[in-house]
């Protein structure tokens, strides 16, 4: 049996008899008959759970496709910016910025590229600004925080970078 992952944690599944049934796995459902009429669990679910498992198709909320932190092919959410589990950044996180080896901290990572989000004051974008030249211009942005730019908060100098730019713990900070 051949499996293909559709969209919703929803998969194709091409039986031996040369039918497709749509099976939903987070909904525990197959539209075959042995589901459908008989309301066992058929072999069309028990074969997605071990593809799913066994990590040859992504599982439900993912979709394979290239990671734009690590350029990999890997399983990313359907919804939000194309990132694997092992480069996605998250709140709090502390990263450094490849070009000038300061720490920072996370914000967030948002949906824009860096070619799509403006930077204020500078009349550019993410991608067009002349320190991020080197980085590639569909990068997710992330945002942050310089933590050590004094006691108040709000305050704090606020950036938004493209993905790559930033090194987490562990990396070559400094390109």
């Amino acid at each position: 049996m051949a499996v293909r992952s559709l969209d919703s944690g929803r998969y194709a599944v091409d039986g031996a008899s040369g039918a497709t049934y749509t099976v939903a796995l987070p909904d525990g459902d197959c539209d075959c008959p042995d589901r459908t009429f008989r309301g066992e669990r058929c072999k069309h679910l028990r074969r997605v759970a071990i593809e799913v498992t066994e990590g040859r198709v992504p599982p439900p909320g993912r979709r394979r496709d290239r990671c734009a932190g690590c350029r990999r092919e890997a399983f990313v959410p359907e919804d939000g910016p194309p990132v694997c589990d092992a480069c996605r950044p998250e709140r709090g996180n502390r990263a450094t910025d490849r070009e000038t080896g300061d720490t920072v901290v996370v914000g967030r990572l948002t949906d824009e590229t860096a070619a799509e989000r403006a930077v204020p004051g500078a009349n550019c974008t993410v991608a067009d600004y002349p320190a991020n030249g080197s980085y590639p211009d569909d990068d997710p942005v992330v945002e942050v925080v310089y933590p050590f730019d004094g006691p108040d908060f709000d305050d704090r100098r606020r950036y938004a970078f493209p993905l790559s730019r930033l090194a987490v713990p562990g990396e070559t900070p400094v390109a």
